[in-house]
């Protein structure tokens, strides 16, 4: 399923354009390219913030030739990229285009970065810069294997004042184990500062407006702990199944694609000390330390914490949905998990007693993601002899796929006695700021090409998230069974129901 593609704000004045640059794609005929980076580039060059002799140098095994990989890109854009009120800037993608080139070569072949190594250097020698960035927009298989052969071409080193970088897509390991193998190869190639592992939903607005909005309003930051908190529910629901992604998913599931990453970067975002700047180590030290604070769970207690699904046959947005193990690709007899579960606890001194539920699920009633902090409920006694008592307010920051935050809280239903009733107050970005969602990736870009790495994970946040999932990956290979159904296009299986039941919360209806 195609994502969508909408325009990026415009431009706030002064924001300066991104040095020039040779962005390097490897793996440029893959989806990725022309699905999401394209458009964001596009984005990027129709706002002025990308130098005027940006190029995209695509690299991949396909055979094409410069013309030809800019037709595709052109196609691409028009497709995905289109905006039914503003279409496209044809001007902007003109100059985009004009710096398009194709590498044709295979990734395991030496002589393919010897050419790329050229190419960079006559660049060099025609424009006066040696900016690089290599994007691998490629299976992981290949990440190291690439890290190293630009490494041993030297393509990885930074002299003359030119930058090197090296942006790497998820997932970036598939257990603790590999991850720290991977991060050990990458960092035998390239310095922790050249090292930009990225995660698209860190590039969207209201991903990073959890910090403006806790560190930038002095009424709820003082409020943001244990002693006011009931507890935190963070949902990333979809509803889309596996599509063509079957041999892929089921290899996977959804612990390992969403949680030590998307899951637990929301969770660090929420549940983070202040930094003392917005400088990119100081954001990245505080949000480790909150993984690292998370719980362990033992073996024994997993079965209690976390709760495994599996999609069957429904009905998704009124069409009918096959069962997961009836999807191509998937074997008959799967037990990988489409939907989890999860009550995480953060042993520090603001949120101790506090429990944090995280789901995630495919082929669900919704596409949401969202925080919901629910606070605790206000003493009763006053309106013992009233009609209604006061509900717990709750706060839900809504990161797609409609923008916003909303606050409820009691008011008094107008009428002669004291009634309580619920009222909720709504803000949305596309409203206030006149602005469309972005996908996340012309932020994460734009940084990228500015040097700044603050919504980028580092090696030990990497390592962290994989260190906390590692027990539950050891207990269900020690007990395989079979993940709890529930009917495609429901709010997900009864057993996650129970696992808020048992503490006397429950979750926010999806459909």
């Amino acid at each position: 399923m195609a994502a969508m593609i909408s325009p990026s704000p415009a431009k706030p004045a002064g924001t300066p354009a991104a040095p020039p640059c040779t962005f390097v794609i490897f793996g440029a005929s893959g989806d990725l390219t022309g699905r999401l980076l394209t458009p964001a580039l596009y984005h990027l060059m129709r706002e002025g913030l990308l130098d005027p002799g940006f190029e995209i140098l695509g690299v991949d095994r396909v055979e094409n030739d410069d013309a030809g990989f800019r037709k595709a890109l052109g196609e691409a854009l028009h497709t995905l990229g289109a905006d039914a009120e503003r279409g496209i800037d044809e001007a902007a993608w003109e100059r985009l285009a004009a710096g398009v080139r194709y590498l044709t070569g295979d990734f395991a072949d030496p002589g393919t970065y010897a050419r790329l190594a050229e190419h960079l250097a006559r660049r060099a020698e025609a424009t006066g810069h040696a900016n690089a960035v290599f994007y691998l927009a490629v299976a992981p298989r290949f990440f190291a294997p690439i890290a190293a052969s630009l490494a041993t071409a030297a393509l990885l080193v930074e002299n003359d004042g030119g930058f090197r970088r090296l942006v790497v897509e998820k997932p970036f390991g598939t257990d603790l184990a590999s991850a720290r193998e991977l991060n050990a190869r990458l960092l035998a190639a390239a310095a922790e500062k050249q090292i930009y592992r990225i995660d698209h939903y860190l590039g969207k607005e209201t991903v990073q407006n959890i910090m403006a909005f806790r560190f930038g309003n002095g009424i709820f930051e003082p409020i943001w702990d244990r002693d006011h908190i009931e507890h935190v529910q963070i949902t990333a629901a979809e509803t889309v199944g596996v599509e063509r992604r079957g041999r892929f998913y089921d290899g996977t599931g959804a612990l390992r694609d969403m949680v030590p990453n998307h899951l637990f970067q929301l969770l660090a975002m929420t549940a983070m000390e202040a930094p003392n700047s917005f400088a990119a180590d100081a954001v990245r030290t505080e949000k480790t330390k909150v993984i690292e604070a998370l719980r362990d769970l033992s073996p024994d207690e997993v079965p209690r914490a976390v709760v495994r699904g599996q999609y069957g046959a429904g009905t998704v947005l009124g069409k009918p949905r096959a069962a997961y193990r009836q999807e191509p690709d998937v074997a008959p007899n799967s037990r990988t998990e489409t939907y989890l579960a999860l009550k995480a606890s953060i042993d520090n001194w603001r949120w101790s007693g506090v429990p944090f539920y995280l789901r995630t699920g495919k082929s669900l009633a919704v596409r949401r993601t969202e925080i919901a902090i629910q606070f605790k409920r206000a003493p009763a006694v006053l309106f013992r002899d009233t009609a209604g008592t006061p509900t717990p307010n709750l706060l839900v920051i809504r990161i797609q796929p409609d923008e916003g935050i909303s606050l409820r809280f009691a008011a008094k239903v107008p009428g002669r006695e004291m009634r309580l009733g619920e009222v909720e107050m709504d803000f949305r970005y596309a409203e206030h700021f006149k602005a469309e969602p972005q996908t996340g990736y012309e932020t994460l870009i734009y940084d990228c090409l500015i040097g700044d790495p603050t919504l980028f994970q580092r090696a030990d946040n990497i390592e962290a998230g994989w260190g906390e999932v590692q027990p539950i990956q050891e207990r269900w290979a020690a007990h395989p069974e079979d993940p709890a159904l529930y009917p495609a296009g429901s709010d997900g299986p009864v057993e996650a129901d129970e696992l808020l039941a048992r503490d006397g919360y429950r979750w926010l209806p999806l459909s």
